[in-house]
C-alpha cells in the first residue's frame, strides 16, 4: 500500500484546523461496511457509526476521526470555507485530525461512510465554528493524545510517521 495523500490546513480564525495532516488512503480497503468496520476495530479505532458526512461545516475538538467510504463519493471541503474540496470514493478511507473542518458538499445518492474515533478519545464533541468558541477549542485541540495506531494499516503505520508522537 502506498503512502496516503497529506493535506495541512491553516487556522482561519473560526476553523482551527491543526498541524497534523489530514491523511487520505486512496482505494485502502473493500468498499464495504463490515470490512471497514473490522479493519477499524482490529486498529484500536472501533466504529462508532454509519451514514454520511453532516452538510455543514464542522469540528471535533477533543478527538481524532477516521472516516470509511463504505459506498458511493462524495466531495468533501475540508479545513473550512478556504479549505479544500477532495473526491473521495467507495474504499476511501480519510483520517481527520482534531480540529479539521468538515463539510459535504455534494454526494452521490447511495453515500455510506464508516466513522471511528481512537479507542483513547472521549465521545466526539462537534463545533461549528463560532469565533466565541476558537479559543477554547483550540486549547481541546492541542492535548489530544495520539492515536494508538493507524486506523488502516495498524501499528506503526504511516500515522505515526506522519504525525509524529506529538499532540494535534
Amino acid at each position: 500500500m502506498t503512502d496516503p495523500e497529506t493535506f495541512v490546513f491553516d487556522d482561519d480564525g473560526a476553523i482551527p484546523n491543526s498541524r497534523l495532516p489530514l491523511l487520505v488512503y486512496r482505494a485502502a480497503l473493500p468498499p464495504d461496511p463490515r470490512s471497514i468496520e473490522q479493519t477499524f476495530a482490529a486498529n484500536r479505532w472501533p466504529p462508532a457509526w454509519r451514514d454520511g458526512v453532516h452538510p455543514y461545516h464542522h469540528f471535533h475538538a477533543n478527538t481524532h476521526e477516521a472516516l470509511g467510504v463504505a459506498r458511493g463519493e462524495a466531495t468533501v471541503l475540508f479545513g473550512g470555507p478556504n479549505g479544500r474540496e477532495l473526491q473521495v470514493s467507495a474504499g476511501d478511507i480519510v483520517i481527520v485530525p482534531a480540529g479539521v473542518g468538515h463539510c459535504n458538499k455534494a454526494a452521490s445518492p447511495d453515500l455510506l461512510i464508516v466513522g471511528a474515533y481512537p479507542d483513547n478519545a472521549p465521545r466526539p464533541d462537534q463545533y461549528r465554528g463560532k469565533p466565541n468558541e476558537h479559543d477554547a477549542a483550540a486549547a481541546k485541540i492541542a492535548v489530544v493524545p495520539s492515536p494508538a495506531a493507524d486506523p488502516v494499516i495498524g501499528g506503526d503505520g504511516p500515522l505515526h510517521r506522519l504525525w509524529g508522537t506529538a499532540t494535534a
